[in-house]
């Protein structure tokens, strides 16, 4: 687990947290989510039905590779809240680089609370999702 004494406000933490997004593991997303919406699933009817130029990927596989950034940064079952808004498509073949800036470090009662804001972009820069992450970490 993560120490508070290790962190600084402001301090940014980075990790790529996919590399060429394959169409494979966009279905993949689907079949463990439930979530068989075929602008994700089904390229004919996306591009020909829907008008986007491919299948793209859902919002929440999005979330959850970002979320990841920060499990690893704080351990497993630290995570106290996480949210955050998706504000642009991710495609296949995208690289998405997810980055945690600490905004603030709260002591109260023996425990230690990190709060981040998080953002991730694609391989061109373009946010794909912003949000934030509240966690435990181990008071100094």
């Amino acid at each position: 687990m993560l120490r508070a004494s290790a962190l600084a406000v402001g301090q940014v933490h980075e990790q790529v947290v996919v590399d060429n997004l394959t169409r494979t593991q966009i279905v993949q997303y689907a079949g463990a989510s439930g979530d068989y919406n075929p602008i994700h699933t089904d390229e004919v009817f996306a591009t020909q039905v829907a008008g986007y130029p491919s299948v793209f990927a859902h919002g929440m596989l999005t979330m959850g590779m970002t979320g990841k950034l920060i499990t690893d940064l704080v351990g497993d079952g630290q995570l106290l809240s996480y949210g955050g808004r998706f504000t642009s498509q991710v495609w296949p073949g995208d690289t998405l680089v997810a980055r945690a800036t600490l905004t603030s470090i709260e002591h109260t009662e023996g425990e230690a609370v990190a709060n981040f804001e998080v953002a991730t972009t694609n391989q061109a820069g373009v946010v794909v999702f912003q949000g934030s992450a509240t966690a435990r970490v181990l008071p100094d």
